[in-house]
């Protein structure tokens, strides 16, 4: 997993209208949460996004993009986020998969994909990185909130 003050990969993953997108590419932006989804049919990730989606004017008050990224491919994260409703950009990885490099692998004998929440800063340093097995571990609401407070101006 990514470690708190070191720069984070440059990340290329491809949106849900086919359309490249890179994180050193989001001027403008204080910083951008990703979250990686361990699976758009995982009813613990979905919990995590609708609490996302819920707090989208604490993350636009405070100028953070969020990105849901998840390991599914490009016209099913589509579909996923047409369905849900989803206001945030939804990603997933071109040729790979994108958990792997920010370190969320396959844990449990290869079969489970660990899912976790990434904040990166505007100078592209990890902010906030926590990841986990499972699902119901993987989001740090707390965690990401003071790393936020901590960015601000």
């Amino acid at each position: 997993m990514l470690t708190n003050g070191n720069p984070a990969p440059d990340l290329e993953l491809i949106d849900t209208d086919g359309q490249p997108w890179r994180l050193s590419d989001q001027p403008g932006a204080h910083g951008t949460l990703l979250f990686f989804t361990r699976s758009i049919s995982c009813a613990i990730c979905n919990h995590h996004i609708r609490d996302l989606v819920a707090r989208r004017a604490e993350f636009d008050t405070a100028n953070i993009g969020v990105v849901i990224v998840a390991p599914e491919d490009r016209d099913a994260v589509r579909a996923w986020k047409t369905e849900h409703g989803v206001p945030f950009t939804v990603a997933t990885g071109p040729t790979a998969d994108p958990h792997e490099s920010v370190g969320l692998n396959r844990r449990l004998f290869g079969s489970w994909l660990q899912s976790g929440t990434v904040l990166i800063d505007r100078d592209g340093l990890v902010r906030h990185a926590h990841g986990a097995t499972m699902p119901t571990n993987s989001y740090d609401k707390k965690g990401i909130t003071a790393a936020i407070e901590s960015m601000r101006d």
